[in-house]
This record gives structure tokens, C-alpha cells and sequence, in this order.
């Protein structure tokens, strides 16, 4: 169960370093969990010298709507580690994420989350279950772009980033090859989203043939997650995007035995965040009954990546033979396999007790075996030709009938552009579109040069230049289409930038 984390940029600090953490309490569960968790880190000589931030629940109540206060960016900026209890996100009234705004504002592009069983110590149905799910952190859908654009219509830009996706498969590999795993398992959904899936896959080709030694593979998301569900022991490491890697870590983790148990790293080139992958739980909160095993992990990975590897294999080790002599809370505890039922306080006691020791069936921690610290080159984009070929325009129209609304733009004097087809949906409702399909008020309506092919087997498109598109939004306007949004549409190099329509 070596549940090792390596850092981008080492540190060289030695045990009996200190070293200032920026530490948010959380709210819910967090204060009880973390206050064991330090107590547990201040027995086992870490040195680490905890800077309280102010984040969470009671700074969005003061009418922050980010949820951290200044002081807690000038701490967290000074450290450069932070080490965070689960907090709580009001619902409603347009409060953002803080987990999302603190990866993103500080780059912390890598989420990286260690999941082992600990059969039959917690009940699970895989007992040689050890993966490590890595999580691209910063885009995606997590992007939070969102708009209503009709009376019926809302959408949200899913954002996928060559530089974004370059960075996380890298470190999957990178990771892979320190703590000799033997396979990177990529989860996508290209056989639909072809150009943003599509990119994290292509990219995910490029830099595997880099690495021989470890075995590639590609599955798609949807029956990915099911075959990880139900054989996790044939998995090791997988990368993916964020809201995919967002569910299967948690499938992961609660498969392995339970959510509250696992922990997780934040890497970024310069900032790193430590926390539980649990939420704040404020059902039980100040019953002192929590588990506080998912924060004592998150800190094992936290003194790993500080160079404190000695350390926390002491911590990690006390807590595997704690689990092994059957010290439980109750949200693990079991009649027959468990010794005692423990609290919050009594189980981080029993680990500080087992400080210096090693499990005797478990398998032991061991940090120091590492391959060396992973490295991610800085980015370079290459250059492509990009050439304007044609615009999706967006209108809100609430008539139901596509061939009227295509004859109708069909007729528009576009200066040299021509209507190509009309999307609902995505679905192509014009031309030859079919009855059944449903529309709504939401129509993709795109225009192409007009000495362009658009017949379906043979396509092609020549270029135009954007005072034509500008021509068209004018005309459309003089008479009374409401466009809503527009899209360019590129050509890369020669390679189609935009998709095709469903049945097109």
C-alpha cells in the first residue's frame, strides 16, 4: 500500500525543519478532524508550524462570495502549502466553489488521489485494490461558464486545453514511472465530444509513446467507470478530466471501503493543497464521532511532498496499525472485525500511541523508494494556419416548424454565404431533417462561403473573411432574427475545428 506523492518542485527541508502551513479548520466535521490531525502531526516531530486562514462557510456568510478573505491569499501565497478541512459551500444565491476557485486561481492543475483497500480491516469486496485516479483540476466544465440564452435553453462551455491536457497526462506517466506502477488507464468520451475529448485522447497518445515502459490503455468513460467499479485490482494509475476524475475517484474510494478515508494532494508548479475528499458532513459535526482518516492521509501526502518522507511513513504506519488492531469509528466499525468503537479524539490518540510502529499484515509505508521528482516542461504551442471558413449563428426563434425557419434563412442576402444546415440541439433539423425530432427555441444555423460543398459526401469549405460574417449578423438583424451567440468556425492547418452535426 505505498500511497507515495512526489511534488513538481522539490523541497529539501530535513525533520527537523520547520515548516509554516497555511491551515483552514473548515467548517462541519472540519475543526474536530483537523484538530486531531495536528495533534497527531505536532506528536510525530513533523515541525510543521500551522498559520490559521479564514476560509469557508462564515467568510461567504459575511458577503464574500469567494469564500476567502484576503489575509488567508496573503498567508497561503507566503507558504505555498496548504493544508485544508472540508468546508462548506452555502447553496443558492451564485456562491462559487472555493475548492474550484483555490485550484484554479493558484494553478493547482493536478488532483491526485491514492485509493487502497484495507481488507479485512474495512469492509470491501476488493481486497488488492491499490489505484491512484490523477484529475486534471483547472478546466473542463468546472470552468463554470454558464449562460441561459433562450426561454428554454441553458449551456455550460465545456473548455479542454492542449497545455491543460499535456500537463496532466505528463504527470500520470511521470507519477507512473517514479513509483514504478506499471499502467496509465485514460478515461474520455471521444466517441462523442470528438474535438474536446478527442484532444485529451490525441494528447494522451503523444506522450505515451514516451514512455515504453509503462503500459497505455484508453477507455471510454461511461463503461470505464463500471469495469472500475466492479474490478478495481485491474487498474493502477488513471487520468482523465476533471468531472469525470471528480466521480470515479469517489466510485474509488468508496469501493475500496469508504469515501472518509481517502486523501488528496493538489499539485501545482508552485502552491500545493493537502485535504480529504469528504465533504463537511455537518449532520455529525461537534459529535465528535467523525473519522479523521482521509485528513491524516491527506497529511502523510502533504509531508511527502515537503521532503518529510520519514515522517510521514512514522504517521502512516501508525495509523495502518491502528486500522489493523481494530480501533474504528463508526463509520468503518464492524461486530466481528473490529475491536473497539472509537471516537474522533480516542482514534487519533490510539495513533499518536502507535507512533513507531509498523503493521504486522498490512503492508508498511515506505516514501523513500521514489524514482526521483516529477518534471513538467514549460509549454510551447506550435504554430497552426488558421483560416475563417463559415459561423454558427444562434437564434432565438419560437416557431417549431424547421423547414420554415430554413427556407427563410435560405433566402437571407448574405454577402457571398449561403445557409448550410440548421441544428437543434445538435441534431440536424434542416436540411432533411425528420418529423419526430423535437425542437426547442434554441437554433444553430450555420453559413458558409457560398462557392463552398455541402453535400454530404463530399464537404469542403473555402474561406472567407470576417466582414462577411459581420454582413450577415447585420442582415439577419434588419430583419428581426434574434441571434443570440455566434461561433467561428476554423480550419486548423487544413483540419476541421468545429463538429459535424448529429446526422449530418
Amino acid at each position: 500500500m505505498n500511497q507515495h506523492l512526489l511534488q513538481e518542485k522539490p523541497t529539501t527541508q530535513h525533520a527537523d525543519e520547520v515548516v509554516k502551513v497555511a491551515v483552514a479548520h473548515g467548517d462541519g466535521i472540519g475543526p474536530e478532524i483537523m484538530d486531531a490531525t495536528l495533534k497527531i502531526l505536532m506528536a510525530s516531530g513533523a515541525n510543521i508550524e500551522p498559520e490559521p486562514i479564514n476560509l469557508g462557510e462564515k467568510v461567504y456568510l459575511a458577503g464574500n462570495s469567494a469564500g476567502i478573505d484576503q489575509a488567508a491569499w496573503k498567508t497561503i501565497k507566503q507558504n505555498k502549502i496548504i493544508f485544508k478541512a472540508p468546508i462548506t459551500t452555502p447553496q443558492g444565491k451564485g456562491y462559487k466553489s472555493l475548492n474550484v476557485t483555490l485550484r484554479k486561481s493558484l494553478g493547482l492543475y493536478s488532483n491526485v488521489r491514492p485509493v487502497a483497500s484495507l481488507h479485512p480491516y474495512v469492509h470491501t469486496h476488493f481486497p488488492n485494490m491499490d489505484v491512484v485516479i490523477i484529475r486534471e483540476n483547472e478546466e473542463d466544465l468546472y470552468a463554470g461558464i454558464e449562460h441561459q440564452q433562450t426561454t428554454d435553453v441553458v449551456q455550460c462551455l465545456k473548455l479542454i486545453t492542449r497545455p491543460g491536457c499535456e500537463k496532466i497526462v505528463r504527470y500520470a506517466f511521470e507519477y507512473a514511472n517514479a513509483y514504478g506502477r506499471k499502467k496509465v488507464t485514460c478515461m474520455l468520451k471521444d466517441n462523442i465530444m470528438k474535438l474536446t475529448d478527442g484532444l485529451f485522447h490525441k494528447v494522451f497518445d503523444e506522450i505515451a509513446v514516451e514512455y515504453p515502459h509503462i503500459k497505455a490503455e484508453t477507455q471510454i468513460i461511461d463503461i470505464g467507470a463500471a469495469r472500475l467499479a466492479a474490478n478495481p485490482e485491474a487498474y493502477d494509475v488513471v487520468v482523465t478530466s476533471n468531472l469525470y476524475g471528480d466521480i470515479i475517484s469517489d466510485i474509488a474510494a468508496e469501493i475500496a471501503g469508504s469515501v472518509g478515508m481517502a486523501g488528496s494532494a493538489n499539485i501545482g508548479s508552485e502552491v500545493a493543497m493537502f485535504e480529504a475528499i469528504h465533504g463537511s458532513a455537518p449532520d455529525i459535526a461537534g459529535q465528535n464521532i467523525a473519522n479523521p482518516s482521509g485528513l491524516i492521509n491527506a497529511a502523510v501526502m502533504m509531508l511527502a511532498h515537503i521532503g518529510k518522507t520519514e515522517i510521514a511513513d512514522r504517521i502512516k504506519n501508525a495509523w495502518l496499525t491502528t486500522m489493523e488492531e481494530g480501533y474504528h469509528t463508526a463509520d468503518v466499525y464492524q461486530k466481528d472485525v473490529s475491536t473497539k468503537k472509537v471516537s474522533t479524539s480516542e482514534f487519533a490518540d490510539r495513533v499518536i500511541a502507535n507512533l513507531g510502529q509498523k503493521p504486522q499484515k498490512l503492508s508498511a509505508s515506505v516514501l523513500d523508494k521514489g524514482k526521483g521528482n516529477i518534471s513538467i516542461p514549460t509549454y510551447t504551442r506550435k504554430k497552426e494556419e488558421q483560416v475563417l471558413v463559415g459561423v454558427d449563428v444562434f437564434i432565438n426563434w419560437q416557431g417549431a416548424d424547421p423547414e420554415q425557419i430554413g427556407e427563410s434563412l435560405s433566402q437571407i442576402d448574405a454577402y457571398k454565404m449561403k445557409l448550410k444546415m440548421i441544428t437543434n440541439r445538435g441534431v440536424k433539423v434542416y436540411p432533411n431533417g425528420l418529423p419526430e425530432t423535437y425542437c426547442t427555441d434554441h437554433w444553430r444555423c450555420r453559413f458558409v462561403a457560398d462557392n463552398a460543398v455541402t453535400d454530404y459526401k463530399n464537404l469542403s469549405y473555402e474561406p472567407i473573411v470576417y466582414e462577411q460574417v459581420i454582413a450577415l449578423l447585420s442582415r439577419l438583424n434588419n430583419e428581426g432574427w434574434e441571434v443570440i451567440k455566434t461561433e467561428n468556425l476554423y480550419e486548423f492547418d487544413g483540419r476541421r475545428g468545429f463538429s459535424l452535426g448529429q446526422g449530418e
